[in-house]
Order: C-alpha cells, then structure tokens, then sequence
C-alpha cells in the first residue's frame, strides 16, 4: 500500500502528516462542545488532543467537564498498542441514546497517564461536537473516533482502503 499525497497546510492550519508516531499529548484552551438530544453533555476549554500521524486528533475532556451521570458503562473493550485498554459507554439522554458514543482509558500506558479517566466521543455517534464554534467532522469508516476540523488537513486513516498506512 502507498502512502497518501498529504495535502499542504494554508495559514493557520497543521497537517496530520507531520504528527508523531507514537502519538502525542497536545494541551488545549479550544472551547470544545458536546451536545446529544437536546442537552450539553460536555464542555471545556482543558482537552488534551492525542495526535498520530495520519489521524485527525482525537480529543478527550477531563470527567468534571462531562455530564458522567448520562454516560452508561458498557462491558466493551478494545485495545490500543500505545495508550492500553479502553472502556466504552453509551450515551443516555431522555429517550436518545448514542450506543457505544465514548470510550477512556481508566489504567492507560505511562506514556498515557496524563488522560486516565478523560473521556473522548466520537463525533459520528452524537448530535454535535464543536471545537470554537466550528461543527467538527467525523473521519470515514466509524473505528476511528478523530475529530476533523478545519485547522488540520489530511488525508485521514479511518475511510475504506485506509487500512495500510
């Protein structure tokens, strides 16, 4: 399988071919906004991106800053060679419930240990993320939870035939 042509960053933008591998933790003041059946069910400006070459970030927001009371743990969980075992939950609110929508890592590698708790969701499986008040995107395929935004260009692992890069 070929690597991809990465597309060229313009004015303000990254691409997610010059993030690491092994990913990296990346600190962040952006007001990013979850909301599912009508409720905010997250909201911070403390995220930590998880950045990987390839992959658009992925996000993940400390536990005060998530409305854990909707969350219902799942016994789902996979397994990531670089932050450990994950845990799943879905996403409860009235009578709209978002199926497997979250994932943490309770116990992740040292590496990790920064994001322990902090929960990420995947923007296909909600209403709506928002990272300063720009809709964010799903990547294709729904094994990946990274969030697309206009800041970073790809192309993105995650659609059909990405497998191999």
């Amino acid at each position: 399988m070929r690597r991809p042509t990465p597309e060229p960053p313009g004015p303000g933008q990254e691409s997610a071919w010059d993030y690491p591998r092994p990913p990296a933790l990346d600190a962040s003041n952006e007001h990013v906004v979850v909301t599912h059946g009508g409720e905010t069910v997250a909201e911070s400006r403390r995220a930590v991106r998880v950045l990987e070459t390839s992959h658009a970030p992925v996000y993940y927001l400390p536990p005060d800053d998530v409305r854990t009371d909707l969350l219902q743990p799942l016994a789902r969980r996979t397994f990531c060679e670089f932050k450990g075992a994950a845990s799943y939950a879905d996403l409860v609110v009235g009578d709209a419930r978002a199926p497997a929508a979250c994932w943490w890592y309770a116990d992740p590698t040292p590496a990790f240990a920064a994001i322990a708790g902090w929960i990420a969701f995947y923007p296909s499986r909600v209403d709506r993320i928002t990272v300063d008040g720009e809709a964010v995107r799903p990547v294709g395929g729904d094994f990946y939870g990274s969030w697309v935004t206009s800041r970073v260009v790809g192309p993105f692992k995650g659609g059909p035939g990405t497998e191999g890069w």
